[in-house]
């Protein structure tokens, strides 16, 4: 029986996948070394990570490193390491196929810039994970050959980017993976990726803090010793005084950047280190590298992105801080080191007291990252906070829902999250402006701080909740994140001031109306009646100028806002009537009365207490259940 082999065919996805790579991203090309560097040293990092615990994987091949092997004969480049390696049943996963969410993110992402006419960019490949088809821009048949460590079977992927794949059973000595490119032949003015000098060029302007070895065979010349020279009567040299030697060269400093002084790292390298952690090629916004001392010490250097990454959103989707014990690797994907609403910060903390066979149940017990945790938390609190306006505003567009959600679930800090709060209000305009902003623009004797909640931030600023308010001359915040509905709830007051619902309860402000309303109660009493399916209640409106009706709900109920973000969930939602506030001011409650006075069962009046709740439904955008009665009533009124 032979050994085992499969052909296989590119999902359509992987297609368009390595088209887009191959033919939009050709004036980057040296791109696929950074990233096939950065999978090989993942691979040296679970490698590492495991043997904490399987000492005994490591065998006699101890010396972890990452080896470059151009061939300028056979027009190859191999990038090999020593890694964990992967099986059959990994590579199939991996590669090849869409098993990975990132593939098509991807493809949705490459869509979204052509619409908008936008340059695909390198950032794309990292950002989504398809490093490994970025070899495709300049290999004609990539040749990959694995073995897992502690397995007895090698396997080998291969394919010519085309039409599929091949996996078959194959040989390799120790653990690890080599990923070889068939190169494509180099066009005038193309970087030659077998030539020894681009490939060390390249190595160090991308990959220079890799934390393992990279190494490349270099062909040097070197002086011939003294003793080893043929030197004439005189005693002087006959022949070349050098010569020709191959030597193993370390291509990249290695240099751990965040156990140096800040002073010494310029700008550029924290922004190479960043990319090389985070595989993301936009800069990052601003980053923080510090060194903590006391009872305990350890260094830190954590980063902002500037663009929210694909999964950012995806519960399964890793974040986490890079774990490190004097330079050595623990762990990736670290989440007991930072809170959930901060999952967006890339970096690395190295935690000298951190024991190395670490678990991550150990990890969540663990007094010191308890305390690293509550430090860190609060350093990147204020790092956001010292931002100036352009980048703090560039940051919130990205990841304001992640970091508002730190309000509902860090007590601890819920008071500077408050601070890094930002909204649009019926004042503002296009602005967003702070609580601190909208405490310090309140009205005199103004006692709360309002809001209204809703998806559509136009229907939000004309909503009729907001009549009394703007009459007064009042801010409201015009909050449309689903999340700003558990931020309101966790957050009942800032600086003394309790925050209040534009739509729900009393404004505080209308015991100032007076407004004599004897006369409706009658009709008040038969629209509770007729409406009693729909609403608990209806009453003469206060907060109401010139629109005709409105719903509310009492303080303590449920926003329209959030019945509708619980069931889009697919959630199931309590039986919630609300109030239908009408204005009695109005020309249709003043019509309904004349009707009302005349003939209580006239069947008209109860086609026009219908009119007024749908009316008051689609003032807060919601859709009513008989559109043909309500433009026939609306025709009729338009009429008279």
């Amino acid at each position: 029986m032979g050994a085992r082999k499969e052909h296989c065919e590119f999902k359509t996805e992987i297609k368009q996948l390595m088209d887009i790579i191959v033919n939009s991203l050709y004036s980057s090309r040296e791109v696929f070394l950074r990233e096939l560097i950065s999978n090989a040293s993942d691979a040296l990092d679970k490698l590492r990570f495991k043997a904490q615990t399987e000492p005994e994987i490591m065998g006699d091949d101890t010396d972890l490193k990452i080896r470059i092997i151009p061939d300028k004969e056979k027009r190859t480049l191999e990038i090999a390491d020593n890694g964990i390696g992967m099986t059959w049943d990994e590579v199939a996963e991996n590669i090849g196929t869409v098993a990975k969410s990132g593939t098509s993110a991807f493809l949705q992402a490459v869509e979204q810039a052509k619409k908008q006419d936008a340059i695909i960019s390198p950032e794309l490949i990292g950002q989504f994970g398809v490093g490994f088809y970025s070899a495709f821009i300049v290999a004609d048949k990539v040749t990959l050959i694995t073995k897992a460590a502690g397995s007895d079977q090698a396997v080998k992927w291969e394919s010519d980017g085309q039409g599929g794949y091949t996996l078959e059973e194959a040989h390799r000595e120790g653990r690890g993976t080599s990923v070889i490119l068939h190169l494509k032949e180099v066009e005038e003015g193309e970087a030659d990726f077998t030539d020894q000098w681009v490939i060390k060029d390249v190595v160090k302007r991308h990959s220079d803090f890799v934390s393992y070895p990279i190494v490349m065979d270099m062909e040097i010349e070197e002086p011939i010793p003294e003793k080893e020279r043929v030197l004439d009567k005189d005693g002087k040299p006959i022949g070349p005084t050098t010569r020709k030697v191959v030597k193993e060269e370390v291509l990249n400093s290695m240099k751990a950047i965040w156990t140096r002084d800040p002073k010494e790292v310029s700008e550029e390298e924290y922004k190479e280190f960043y990319t090389h952690i985070s595989h993301d090629w936009n800069e990052p916004l601003t980053w923080l590298h510090k060194r903590f001392e006391g009872v305990t010490e350890y260094s830190v250097l954590l980063y902002i992105p500037s663009v929210a990454p694909f999964d950012l959103f995806n519960p399964e989707g890793k974040f986490g801080i890079n774990l490190y014990c004097r330079r050595v690797f623990i762990m990736d994907d670290c989440r007991e080191l930072i809170p959930e609403y901060l999952r967006f910060v890339k970096g690395v903390i190295d935690a000298p007291d951190i024991n190395l066979n670490v678990s991550r149940e150990i990890l969540q017990q663990d007094r010191l990252v308890t305390a690293i945790r509550k430090n860190v938390t609060k350093q990147i609190l204020k790092l956001l906070a010292d931002l100036d306006q352009e980048k703090y505003e560039k940051f919130y567009k990205e990841f304001a829902p992640v970091l508002k959600t730190g309000v509902h679930t860090d007590g601890e800090n819920r008071d500077k999250i408050a601070e890094l709060l930002r909204y649009r209000t019926t004042k503002s305009g296009d602005k967003l402006i702070s609580l601190k902003e909208y405490v310090d623009n309140m009205k005199e004797g103004q006692e709360f701080i309002y809001y209204i909640t809703g998806e559509n931030l136009k229907a939000l600023a004309n909503s009729p909740h907001l009549e009394l308010l703007k009459e007064k001359d009042y801010e409201v915040l015009l909050m449309t994140d689903p999340i700003d509905e558990w931020v309101v709830d966790s957050l009942p007051e800032y600086q003394g001031k309790k925050l209040k619902s534009a739509e729900k309860g009393e404004l505080g402000i209308e015991e100032k109306e007076q407004q004599d309303d004897t006369e409706f109660k009658g009709l008040i009493a038969y629209l509770k009646e007729q409406l009693s399916d729909r609403v608990k209640e209806v009453r003469t409106s206060k907060r109401l100028k010139s629109s005709l009706a409105c719903l509310t709900g009492d303080i303590w109920d449920m926003s329209a806002y959030m019945e509708k973000i619980l069931r889009a969930s697919g959630q199931k939602v309590p039986e919630n009537k609300r109030v239908l506030e009408v204005n009695i001011s109005h020309p249709l409650m003043q019509k309904m009365l004349e009707m009302y006075k005349q003939d209580k069962k006239n069947e008209k009046l109860a086609d026009y207490a219908a009119l007024v709740y749908d009316i008051a439904v689609i003032s807060e955008g919601g859709k009513i259940d008989n559109p043909s009665r309500f433009n026939t009533l609306i025709g009729e009124l338009a009429a008279s």
